[in-house]
């Protein structure tokens, strides 16, 4: 229950393929004050109203107590709505106004509300690939797997970062290996496209899975269950069936090349985050030099990328986070 006050809180909402995470924070500068947070199935529900009255009902809130709201979605925003890229489900903004009496209530990309994490997330936080070196006027570029891939940046522009959204994760997906070309001949069949996301994210390891397993997976992995991308994961960090491993080491690889093709695309002189919730999961495999190797391979401008530096965001929050540094800002 949360103590009855004058002072107006945030809510914030991170709105996923799989889970929406939903969060009260108090105004604090620059990081506001985090009060709770609960996760609820987003597929379990119908409409982003609906988890919020579960949400504000379970914790004690009155919704006049919300002051500001903003909310990150899988999915492009435009007119202040997203169609979910994973889940047959709409976010409106104008929804939620209507159905609650709070102050404001704003959308954002999910890969830009975690672009407005990045400033205010402390070195426990994160884990570093790459020391690097930042300039303070670079550009930043965040990729995050998870059920799906986004992509974001932070644009430097009159000397202030600027996060826009990016939905680089349905880009082509660029084969730079043999095997990695016979993966796309799969997609290609499969799908009709091959797409980054397709290799890139939860789904992708179900994709991988199919093309590294010609003999069979000892680790009896059910490619239907939508714990399979958890369960392919860690058959391969305990090394129980060595065709799970050529999926992590594939993934892996192509995550790299993939955060070094985004490095690119936005001169991430500033830096490079790794977000989304695959990554801190599988930090052996991140950290065993597959995935750096790929990030630098792209002469001739692997000296830049070797510049840039590359971190793990390890707080599996920081789109929520994000979010709520939003709505401190307005």
């Amino acid at each position: 229950m949360i103590a009855k006050s004058m002072t107006k809180l945030l809510l914030a909402g991170d709105v996923g393929g799989t889970k929406t995470l939903l969060g009260l924070f108090d105004r604090a500068s620059p990081r506001p004050s985090r009060i709770l947070a609960r996760a609820y199935g987003t597929l379990d529900f119908n409409a982003l109203p609906d988890i919020v009255d579960v949400f504000l009902r379970e914790s004690g809130t009155h919704p006049e107590r919300i002051g500001t709201a903003c909310f990150g979605a899988a999915g492009p925003v435009i007119d202040r709505a997203a169609d979910l890229t994973n889940v047959p489900w709409r976010v409106d903004a104008r929804e939620v106004a209507h159905a609650f009496p709070i102050g404001s209530v704003h959308l954002l990309n999910d890969l830009q509300a975690m672009a407005y994490s990045v400033w205010v997330l402390n070195e426990s936080e994160l884990l570093v690939l790459q020391d690097g070196h930042a300039l303070p006027d670079g550009n930043i570029a965040i990729i995050a797997a998870g059920t799906g891939l986004g992509e974001g940046l932070l644009h430097s522009i009159g000397g202030r970062r600027i996060p826009s959204p990016s939905e680089g994760g349905h880009a082509d997906f660029a084969a730079r290996t043999e095997r990695e070309i016979a993966l796309v001949r799969d997609l290609t069949q499969r799908y009709g496209r091959a797409d980054v996301e397709h290799v890139i994210s939860g789904r992708g390891l179900v994709n991988l899975h199919r093309v590294c397993h010609a003999d069979g997976c000892r680790a009896g992995v059910d490619l239907e269950n939508p714990s399979a991308p958890a369960a392919i994961t860690a058959a391969a960090m305990a090394q129980t069936c060595p065709g799970c491993v050529d999926v992590l080491d594939m993934f892996v690889e192509a995550y790299g090349a993939e955060a070094g093709n985004l490095a690119l695309r936005s001169v991430a002189t500033g830096g490079v985050f790794i977000g989304g919730g695959i990554a801190p999961k599988i930090v052996t495999a991140m950290t065993n030099g597959t995935f750096m190797r790929a990030f630098r391979d792209k002469k001739p401008l692997d000296g830049m990328l070797c510049a840039m530096p590359v971190k793990i965001v390890m707080n599996e929050e920081a789109g929520l986070l994000g979010a709520a540094v939003y709505a401190n800002s307005i």
